[in-house]
């Protein structure tokens, strides 16, 4: 295998679900109060859809926009590109700064947020909330830079009200616990080990009310050959150096550059069968499996096998450094409605964190002419083009239209990528750097249950299914904030969350082919494929508990994100000049400032909100 895939296999995988997507289920219409058009209502294939990614496709593809055959239709002070936390954020900087500056937001999607996506169901007469991207606030105090923490603030949201929002101890006051789901086609049965002595990042569970077994005990029923069981007690438990000789930082150096599958092959002597229950541990918080993520990474992470090595202090991938209890009900939807109902008047009730939970959204009011704010959905940019030294020309695609707006100043909040193929003021070299911001895909599937009854019976609120189709799915985040209300019985319904990672084949050697292919084969796939998994893979760990598929799920909605965590250097395939290449990229070009996750090459909602704080800085100097 070689790590090149065509350009045709690439293409074609795009063309097969658009040509699907007529088939695919519809988005639902009206609020649940009545109304329009309410995208967090809908099932089915949400996220990424076909019809959000054709006419930037398109473009990539070679479909070249004329900028001057369309005349501008209106004009504005400032144009934001993206409407996720990012876009928002430099949104809101320059409308509190300047609150008579005309701003419009344009975003390829049907609904904003980016992938701060909020999910609703209603089941038996409950609304669940669910996320269906950026989960959660991550280490507020240690991670969250003072502008990002005082734009929070700015728009009423406390992470202390967040911390107490969450219930940490339902689940274990329950006699819950983690459990792995060993699958007969790797392991020759299938099996639910419950009790697994091992985190499961994120986690909301405080380490001490867990409910781990013994790790003997935990390993005696994992089916594999006994003298495989002794080799995990001993990688669990033993504090042996398996680097003996080295130096501190000789032992990091090698860690950095071996991952850490290879690390368990070579240095604790794990067969291929039980590596495979660490490869996709790793899935829900790097979107990458164990065998591409450096060593070093999974030792911040308190993995198994570093306790004898005196590594030092945890490095920048320690995890838990706070607890992960920062949490809306629909994720970080919260903050992106937050945004949105401080920027644009009469788009929804209310005025604190409490109430935005529930407030209804009029997406009708988004784009109204007077307001000096509005935001436009379901608008890919096509064409960024200077126009003289003040002002920008925006060409953009809404359904079949194509219009041009024309702004003094514009923030690009969307994909880096995009950037070479729209905007023809972009110099050589950062071309290069914004082109090598290839983000990772991922999958965040939310299946609304009637009950949670054959998870308290099987002992579980999380699952690691390391050799399955979801490397993880788990019992919803329990979170009771303003009016809405978490399933604390387990006769009530409840959400479950699938975390999906698409894999390519082995032998890339480059990170982006990989990344790139991977998204490829996501896009060939159909939302038959997630629904017919969810089932399959909760019958095997939950049908001994009574669960029944046709009777107790009750709804599916599929958030595909082909373009998913922004980019973040990884020490098994890139070099430091990757560093270089994200401070390159995110330049601003003229009028042109670049801001949100991808100008951070970070996925987490800060550095998405701090590059848009700085992007929208920018603007505002009137360079």
């Amino acid at each position: 295998m070689t790590d090149r895939i065509t350009r045709r296999e690439f293409i074609d995988g795009v063309a097969r679900t658009v040509l699907l997507s007529t088939s695919l289920p519809a988005f639902a219409q009206g609020a649940p109060g009545g109304g329009g058009f309410y995208p967090p209502g809908a099932e089915g294939l949400r996220g990424s859809r076909p019809q959000d990614l054709a006419a930037a496709h398109a473009v990539r593809d070679g479909l070249r926009y004329e900028m001057g055959r369309y005349p501008v239709s209106e004009s504005v002070d400032v144009v934001v590109v993206g409407a996720g936390l990012g876009g928002l954020a430099a949104a809101h900087c320059i409308h509190r700064e300047r609150p008579r500056a005309s701003v419009l937001i344009l975003d390829n999607h049907d609904d904003f947020g980016g992938h701060a996506r909020r999910n609703e169901f209603h089941v038996d007469g409950r609304l669940l909330i669910g996320y269906g991207g950026s989960e959660s606030i991550q280490s507020p105090s240690s991670e969250w830079p003072g502008d990002a923490t005082r734009i929070l603030h700015e728009v009423g949201i406390s992470v202390d009200r967040l911390a107490a929002a969450m219930d940490v101890n339902l689940y274990s006051g329950l006699g819950l616990s983690s459990g792995v789901l060993f699958q007969r086609e790797t392991f020759g049965e299938d099996r639910l080990v419950t009790g697994d002595p091992q985190r499961s990042l994120p986690t909301d569970v405080p380490a001490g009310r867990q409910n781990a077994r013994r790790i003997a005990d935990f390993v005696a029923d994992i089916p594999v050959s006994a003298e495989q069981k002794e080799r995990l007690i001993a990688l669990y438990a033993s504090e042996r150096d398996v680097l003996p000789g080295m130096t501190r930082a000789q032992k990091l150096h090698l860690l950095a550059h071996m991952s850490y599958l290879e690390y368990l092959r070579k240095y604790w002597g794990l067969d291929e069968t039980t590596l495979r229950i660490f490869h996709g541990r790793t899935c829900d918080l790097f979107a990458l499996p164990a065998d591409s993520i450096p060593a070093r990474d999974c030792a911040d992470c308190e993995y198994p096998g570093f306790a004898g090595l005196d590594l030092g202090p945890p490095g920048e991938y320690a995890y838990e450094r706070e607890p992960y209890i920062y949490h809306f009900p629909d994720g970080n939807a919260g903050i992106a409605r937050s945004f949105v109902r401080e920027l644009i008047p009469g788009v929804a009730p209310g005025h604190t964190m409490d109430d935005i939970v529930t407030a209804p959204f009029d997406y009708g009011r988004l784009d109204v002419a007077h307001n000096p704010v509005r935001l436009r959905l379901s608008s890919t940019v096509v064409q960024l083009h200077h126009a003289g030294k003040e002002a920008v020309d925006v060409l953009y695609v809404n359904g079949i239209d194509v219009r041009r707006v024309r702004a003094r100043h514009v923030v690009y909040s969307g994909y880096e990528t995009m950037l070479p193929h729209i905007c023809p003021d972009l110099g050589t070299h950062q071309r290069a750097a914004v082109a090598a911001c290839v983000k990772a895909p991922l999958v965040y599937v939310n299946v609304a249950l009637r009950n949670w009854s054959s998870w308290v019976r099987r002992g579980v609120h999380n699952i690691n299914n390391p050799a399955g189709f979801y490397p993880i799915f788990k019992l919803d985040y329990p979170v009771s904030l303003g009016d809405y209300r978490c399933a604390t019985r387990p006769d009530e319904p409840i959400l479950v969350h699938f975390v999906y990672i698409p894999r390519a084949p082995a032998g890339f050697t480059d990170r982006r082919l990989m990344l790139r292919a991977e998204r490829g084969l996501l896009y060939g796939m159909e939302f038959a494929e997630f629904e017919a998994a969810a089932r399959e893979e909760l019958t095997r760990a939950l049908g001994p508990g009574g669960f029944v598929a046709d009777r107790d799920i009750a709804a599916i909605t599929v958030n595909r994100w082909g373009h998913g965590y922004a980019y973040d250097s990884n020490t098994l395939f890139d070099t430091p000049t990757d560093r270089a290449m994200q401070k390159l990229g995110r330049q601003p070009v003229g009028r042109i400032s670049i801001g949100g996750s991808d100008a951070a090459w970070s996925a987490y909602a800060h550095d998405a909100i701090e590059q848009g704080y700085l992007a929208a800085r920018h603007a505002l100097s009137g360079a």
